[in-house]
């Protein structure tokens, strides 16, 4: 997810992330996994304050343990 920097601090990323979840619950999926650049301190913070703690590495990020950091959750929805 992106959001320009013309567009952030209004609450854009929380509310895409929000309706992923609903979304991912509405399909059945009980765990939630994503993938961010290991410098986006300002997506692993939204990612930590949605209650996303770190996991390890998944699929082609596994090669990638400089450059990436994956978040998990269990979906509550």
């Amino acid at each position: 997810m992106y959001i320009s920097p013309a567009h952030r601090g209004r609450g854009l990323g929380r509310a895409l992330l929000d309706r992923l979840e609903a979304e991912a619950a509405r399909l059945g999926a009980t765990r939630l996994v994503l993938e961010t650049g290991a410098r986006q301190r300002e997506a692993a913070a939204l990612y930590e304050g949605a209650g996303f703690e770190q996991s390890p590495l998944f699929g082609e990020y596994r090669k990638s343990p400089l450059t990436s950091a994956c978040y998990g959750k269990v979906n509550q929805e």
